[in-house]
Parts: C-alpha cells; sequence; structure tokens
C-alpha cells in the first residue's frame, strides 16, 4: 500500500505542520473539517502546500519522521521548491 508525506501550513511562511497518510484527499478533508483536531485545528493549519507520494507506505512512515527533524529554513526551501507561491494544492486534489 502506498501513503503520502504532506506540509501543511497556515499562510505563506506561516506555522507549518507536516503529517503522513495512506489517503491525501480524505485526510485533508478530515483536517478543513475539524476532525482530526489538535495541532490543525488549534493553529489553523489547513493549507495543503507540499506533498510527496510514496509507492509503500512505510516509507512515507520513515520520510516523514526524517523531516519532522528537519530545520523549519529546510523545510521552507521543500515548498518554495515547488510551490514558490504557497499555492493550496487541495485545489489539485480534487480535480
Amino acid at each position: 500500500m502506498g501513503g503520502y508525506v504532506y506540509i501543511l501550513a497556515s499562510r505563506k511562511n506561516g506555522t507549518l505542520y507536516t503529517g503522513v497518510t495512506s489517503d491525501l484527499e480524505q485526510r485533508m478533508w478530515e483536517h478543513r473539517e475539524g476532525i482530526t483536531g489538535g495541532f490543525v485545528k488549534r493553529y489553523g493549519v489547513h493549507r495543503l502546500v507540499w506533498y510527496r507520494d510514496y509507492a509503500d507506505i512505510r516509507d512515507a512512515i520513515e520520510d516523514e519522521k526524517r523531516i519532522k527533524r528537519w530545520r523549519r529554513k529546510w523545510k521552507l526551501e521543500l515548498i518554495d521548491g515547488i510551490n514558490p507561491e504557497w499555492d493550496d494544492l487541495y485545489d489539485i486534489l480534487n480535480h
């Protein structure tokens, strides 16, 4: 089974959240509806600004742990590399 690592942001250069899931579209819906609660809900971190897909969920979990340990600057550079305007990529998932 495959998976995804994703980064959410409250706004450009705002609060970041890194997560992992096997169903990105479903997880984004849960975050936006406040179902997941916790950090994402408390800080209004709903904008999907980066994600990567993996053939094996175990690789996704490993990479998520690695990215969570990164310095904030590295995460910002990762996002800027593919999404310099910090557009909400959730719209792409639904089309």
